[in-house]
């Protein structure tokens, strides 16, 4: 073998390990290797969605970032994928009483949205897959995919946000579980024990107050304070590993399965673009 199909060999192997050891994280990527990154992950990115507020009085206010992260990271990891740094200028009006919680205008939630997604855009990130952390996004992320139909754009945004818990999960022990309970707490156990103060988790109820009486339909912003001014619905006193390691695989593992399904929808963009030269002559629109 001579010399020069050697140094080609070598080439190849270290190209190929420097690709096989890229970082997920967008932000610990140098500029070359983000180039070579996008690739790998055919141009699709992961924009995990959390937020900063009170989670009972044993969490950490950054509960949702650190979770959603952890699914992010450990999903692209299963599926290449580039992972945004964190992000929390999300909807949280609802938790402006108690400390530490950052709420910024609804103006600037969505422009700063849709300037971000629009730089990711610009380098590479035509499949961007917005992953909720956060129960106060549940509306926003919708909306938000829904208003890129209002002018043309070269990518897509998805919005993950789980749906339930596949079978086999352990059983909780407490029979009613949303915010700062046995679940989420269960789950900061896995992405950082050391934030949780589970001696702490008692000392505020987490009951709900019932202190509007609405007939079924009726909706008013004030409705979670209402129920829980303590920022704490349910009992985080149950929490355990083993309900917390199969909430986050699962968590995970569905990252994983939307990249895939991400990468492989040739459609969306196929059909925004169709959409688009539409909407710019609605009159031609076949009737």
């Amino acid at each position: 073998m001579n010399l020069c199909r050697i140094s080609l060999l070598t080439l190849t192997a270290a190209t190929l390990a420097g690709a096989q050891s890229l970082s997920v994280k967008w932000e610990e990527l140098t500029a070359g290797d983000f180039v070579s990154a996008i690739q790998k992950a055919q141009g699709t990115c992961l924009l995990p969605f959390g937020i900063l507020e009170k989670h009972g009085p044993h969490l950490p206010l950054g509960t949702d970032l650190i979770n959603v992260r952890y699914a992010a990271l450990h999903g692209a990891e299963q599926e290449y994928a580039v992972v945004y740094p964190e992000y929390y200028f999300g909807q949280i009006f609802e938790a402006k009483h108690e400390p530490g919680t950052i709420a910024y205008s609804a103006s600037l939630q969505l422009e700063l949205l849709q300037e971000t997604a629009g730089e990711m855009a610009r380098n590479g990130c035509k499949k961007i897959i917005i992953v909720n952390g956060h129960g106060g996004n549940n509306s926003l992320l919708p909306f938000f995919a829904q208003s890129q139909m209002a002018s043309a754009r070269d990518y897509v945004i998805y919005v993950y946000q789980p749906a339930g818990w596949p079978p086999g999960r352990p059983a909780m022990k407490s029979a009613f579980d949303q915010h700062a309970g046995e679940g989420e707490t269960s789950h900061v156990m896995i992405s950082r024990p050391d934030l949780v103060h589970l001696d702490r988790a008692a000392t505020e109820s987490g009951a709900d107050q019932k202190r509007q009486d609405l007939p079924p339909g009726v909706y008013t912003g004030i409705w979670w304070y209402a129920k829980f001014p303590e920022h704490y619905a349910g009992d985080g006193t149950g929490a355990n590993r083993a309900l917390g390691e199969f909430d986050m695989k699962a968590w995970t593992d569905g990252v994983a399965n939307t990249i895939r399904a991400v990468k492989a929808d040739q459609v969306s963009l196929r059909l925004q673009n169709e959409f688009f030269e539409k909407s710019r002559k609605p009159l031609d629109t076949r009737q």
